[in-house]
């Protein structure tokens, strides 16, 4: 159990350190998503697909009394050589507002920087916080990349997709050259 901070009624933000993630963090990030699965916020993630991406997500964490506590999470999964989606957002349900997912969003736009890849994305319910980021709301029944719609394949919810998508051009990180074309979209039918 995490100590709890609310930045709303502490005078000073909880001290948080953003890492790579490592295969003993996976149980406390598969738990967390999970939570907020069941609270309708974000997909769940099999424990097999953490641990196959692994690489892909950072560990936010929060220094305590008792050491560094696990706080959040977060992932970037290329898409394409102009495109990485932020995956996996969750964020310890006690600390929610005190800068945790802002600083994992952040250490993703982070790696896309130090990758080339100029544009990260979301799928989110949370359309305020990745505002709050700096992602803008797009009609997704229009101009996506084709590679967004890729990962959805296996989506319970890929026929009537009911999250928002959200995209951000990172200022300063040139588009790639000499890219090859992406495969072509498969949107799913009766997207909303």
């Amino acid at each position: 159990m995490i100590e709890s901070h609310n930045a709303t009624t502490e005078s000073q933000s909880p001290s948080i350190t953003i890492r790579p993630a490592k295969a003993e963090d996976v149980p406390e990030i598969f738990e967390l998503i999970g939570y907020w699965a069941a609270q309708g916020k974000m997909l769940v993630r099999p424990i097999q697909n953490i641990f196959e991406n692994l690489r892909d997500f950072f560990v936010a964490e929060i220094n305590g009394e008792t050491g560094p506590q696990f706080a959040g999470c977060a992932a970037l999964h290329i898409l394409w050589g102009d495109i990485a989606e932020v995956r996996g957002l969750a964020v310890n349900p006690e600390i929610t507002g005190s800068g945790v997912g802002k600083k994992l969003v952040a250490a993703c736009e982070s790696q896309a920087r130090a990758l080339g890849i100029p544009t990260v994305f979301a799928w989110t319910y949370s359309v305020g916080f990745f505002e709050k980021c700096g992602f803008t709301l797009i009609d997704k029944t229009k101009n996506l990349h084709p590679r967004v719609w890729s990962e959805c394949l296996r989506c319970p919810f890929y026929v009537g997709c009911n999250e928002n998508g959200m995209i951000k051009r990172l200022p300063g990180v040139a588009m790639p050259q000499n890219l090859p074309e992406p495969p072509p979209a498969q949107t799913p039918p009766g997207i909303r």
